[in-house]
């Protein structure tokens, strides 16, 4: 699939939840959000079903967001569910790695690639004071787990607050001692259009932007920065595909009606 500019839309990432286990200061209030109706979250069914078409389109890379995709009830079963597509390259999630220990072995056997982390520190205090209250030993845990069952290349995806300090570069130690690829974010803002390129990876790009997005509710984005979004329950699945490609933008400008934890970053 080619998109009006040009550029080959074949990356798919599917939030599957707008749950999380963390409160991040740079994601989500520390009171929590209004969360989605559980009828309004699509089904597995309905997920794989849009993702199958979507990989017959021309999609060749899925990835899995949330919210925290692993307080998704079950979201071993959607991976199973997923990687038996044929025609589907590759299949990775994010996630925050609070439980990955416990499901690692599980979501490798089920037909998951690989992972990525996010990890904005190895300092357990300044890690409990970002995500208010998190358990950095559980993470790390989650890491070795993820490494002993074959994730891999296994990303950790750090949120730069500012510039680089002592934090950041203790974690790029970090990192670079277990082999694990960082790659540093700067922190973005929706509602002003503040984004850039990521250091280490191809996100922010826009030029080069070959994906669109999947939310738990069934809305398709074609692009983070946009209010722009297709929903597949009320257009049916290739229709909102179509759409959305039709419509990408060539660059982000600003999304006044979403928020990180449920856009899946």
């Amino acid at each position: 699939m080619f998109d009006h500019f040009n550029r080959q839309i074949n990356y798919l990432r599917i939030s599957v939840t707008d749950r999380c286990n963390l409160r991040c200061t740079y994601c989500m209030p520390e009171e929590g959000i209004q969360l989605l109706n559980r009828a309004d979250i699509l089904s597995f069914e309905e997920i794989a079903d849009f993702t199958r078409m979507a990989v017959e389109n021309g999609i060749t890379k899925v990835r899995l967001t949330g919210g925290e995709p692993l307080v998704r009830k079950n979201i071993v079963e959607l991976v199973a569910m997923l990687a038996a597509i044929d025609g589907l390259e590759d299949l990775s999630m994010t996630t925050n790695g609070i439980l990955l220990s416990e499901h690692a072995v599980d979501l490798k056997k089920a037909g998951l690639n690989r992972i990525n982390i996010s990890l904005d520190t190895v300092n357990p205090d300044k890690f409990c004071q970002i995500t208010r209250n998190g358990e950095l030993t559980k993470v790390l845990e989650g890491i070795e787990a993820a490494r002993n069952a074959g994730l891999e290349p296994i990303k950790i995806n750090c949120v730069l607050l500012g510039q680089p300090d002592d934090e950041s570069r203790k974690l790029k130690q970090f990192c670079e001692s277990r082999g694990l690829n960082l790659r540093f974010i700067h922190q973005m803002n929706l509602k002003t259009g503040e984004f850039s390129t990521v250091e280490g990876g191809e996100g922010g790009n826009c030029s080069k932007c070959n994906r669109v997005r999947l939310l738990a509710n069934g809305d398709i984005k074609p692009c983070l920065f946009s209010d722009l979004s297709y929903n597949i329950r009320k257009l049916g699945h290739q229709e909102a595909l179509n759409l959305t490609i039709g419509n990408k933008p060539r660059s982000g400008t600003y999304n006044q009606s979403g928020e990180f934890y449920n856009i899946g970053g």
